[in-house]
C-alpha cells in the first residue's frame, strides 16, 4: 500500500509540469484520472522521439499509472463531468495558462463550491500576477526568463538551455510538495485551498544561493564555466584523454594529497591557496586541463579513489541505464516489456505502488463516468455529441 493509499486526484495537465506531478502522487499510490481533451489529448502524446519512431518518451515518462477520460471543458456538459470529478477529488492538478481554467467554468472557485475541501494545484509558466501572466511558456522559456540559461556556458560561449526539462521538474515538484502540505493543512482546518506556483519561480528557489549573491552585491553570479562561480575551490569538471570527470571539491587540508595524487606536488607551492575565488581559478584551471588529458576518464577515476578525493565520471544516458546501481537502487525499472524512470523516493514501511503502463486516450472514459453516476443513455449521449 503507496504512502497516498485513498487519495484522489483529477489532473488537466500538458507536456510535463502538471503531468510529472500526478505521476509522482500515482507512484506513491494516489488514484490519477487525467482528463483530456477528445480526440487531440496531451500534446505530449503527438512528441515522437523521431521522425521514424513514434514513441513518446515525454508522455511515456509523465503518465503511467493513470486513468484516461476524455472530457471537452469547452462544453457546458464537459464543465459538469469535471465538476463532478471534482466532488469526487482530493486534488486538481492543471497547468494551463493563468485565466484558461476560469474562462471554462472549472477554475478554482468553480471547483470550490462543489468541493470546499478540494486542494486546486495549479502551475504556469511566468505566474499568475504580473504583465507576464497572461504569456503562454513552456519549460524553455522558465529557463531563459527564470536565469538558468545565463549560467550556462563560459567565456566566449554561448549560453545553452540544460538538457533536461528542468524547469518543467522543478515546477512538477513544487506541485507535489505544495500539494501534500495542503493536504495535512486540510487535516486540521477541514478546508482546501488553491496552491500555485511557476516555471520562473522553481527556477529562482533552484538558484536561491546564486540569486541571493545578486541581492547582497548586485552583480549577476555568472557563467559556470567548469564548476560552480560561488563555490570557491576546486570544485570543477576537467577534460580526460576521452571524456570529462568531475572534481567534487578539495578542502584545504586535503589539497597536498590531490596534487600529489594527481602527479604534480609542485602544484601546492606554486598555486596553493586557503580558497579559490576566479581569478585563482583563471590561474589553476588550465594547469589543470592540460594534467587531466594525459589519463582517461576511468584510469583517473582509480587515482582520485585510491586518494579518497571526491569525483564523479561526466556519464550519458546509455552509461546510467548500464549502472547496475541505477537499478538497485530503483531509479530504473522493469515494467512488463517496458523500463522505466522511477521517482527516486523510497519508502521503508509504505513503498511506492508499481507502475502501469500510461492510458490509451480516454481508455477509462465510460467506466469512469459510470462509476460518477452516470446513466448508459447519458454516457452515449455525450459521446454523440462529442462532449467525451
Amino acid at each position: 500500500m503507496g504512502p497516498l493509499e485513498g487519495i484522489k486526484v483529477v489532473e488537466c495537465g500538458l507536456l510535463v509540469q502538471g503531468p510529472q506531478a500526478a505521476a509522482t502522487l500515482a507512484e506513491w499510490g494516489a488514484d490519477v484520472i487525467k482528463v483530456e481533451l477528445p480526440q487531440i489529448g496531451d500534446s505530449s502524446r503527438w512528441l515522437p522521439m523521431t521522425a521514424t519512431d513514434p514513441r513518446t518518451p515525454h508522455f511515456f515518462a509523465c503518465n503511467r499509472s493513470k486513468r484516461s477520460v476524455t472530457v471537452d471543458l469547452r462544453r457546458p456538459a464537459g464543465v459538469d463531468v469535471f465538476l463532478r470529478l471534482v466532488e469526487w477529488a482530493d486534488i486538481v492538478i492543471s497547468n494551463f495558462k493563468p485565466g484558461t481554467m476560469d474562462a471554462w467554468g472549472v477554475g478554482y472557485a468553480a471547483a470550490a463550491a462543489r468541493n470546499p475541501r478540494v486542494i486546486y494545484a495549479m502551475g504556469s509558466a511566468y505566474g499568475s500576477k504580473g504583465v507576464s501572466a497572461v504569456r503562454e511558456g513552456a519549460d524553455l522559456g522558465g529557463q531563459a526568463a527564470g536565469g538558468l540559461i545565463s549560467t550556462t556556458g563560459g567565456a566566449g560561449v554561448s549560453p545553452s538551455p540544460v538538457g533536461a526539462t528542468i524547469a518543467d521538474h522543478i515546477g512538477s515538484q513544487n506541485i507535489v510538495g505544495g500539494a501534500l502540505a495542503a493536504l495535512y493543512a486540510r487535516e486540521r482546518t477541514g478546508r482546501g485551498q488553491l496552491i500555485e506556483t511557476s516555471l520562473v519561480g522553481g527556477m529562482m528557489w533552484a538558484q536561491a544561493p546564486e540569486i541571493s549573491a545578486c541581492l547582497f552585491s548586485g552583480v549577476p553570479a555568472g557563467p559556470s564555466a567548469q564548476g560552480h562561480p560561488l563555490v570557491p575551490g576546486i570544485y570543477a569538471i576537467f577534460p580526460t584523454a576521452d571524456g570529462h570527470i568531475a572534481v567534487v571539491g578539495v578542502p584545504s587540508p586535503q589539497r597536498p594529497q590531490f596534487f600529489a595524487a594527481i602527479g604534480h606536488p609542485e602544484l601546492e607551492e606554486q598555486l596553493g591557496k586557503l580558497l579559490y575565488f576566479e581569478a585563482d581559478k583563471a590561474e589553476l584551471f588550465p594547469v589543470l586541463n592540460d594534467v587531466f588529458r594525459t589519463k582517461t576518464t576511468a584510469e583517473w577515476i582509480t587515482v582520485l579513489r585510491a586518494a579518497g578525493i571526491r569525483y564523479a565520471p561526466v556519464r550519458d544516458h546509455a552509461e546510467i541505464i548500464a549502472d547496475p546501481d541505477s537499478w538497485e537502487n530503483g531509479y530504473l525499472s522493469d515494467v512488463g516489456d517496458a523500463r522505466m524512470v522511477r521517482v527516486p523516493v523510497a519508502f521503508s514501511d509504505t513503498p511506492a505502488v508499481h507502475p502501469t503502463m500510461p492510458p490509451a486516450l480516454g481508455e477509462h472514459t465510460f467506466d469512469v463516468l459510470d462509476a460518477l453516476g452516470y446513466s448508459g443513455g447519458e454516457i452515449a449521449e455525450l459521446a454523440a455529441t462529442g462532449v467525451i
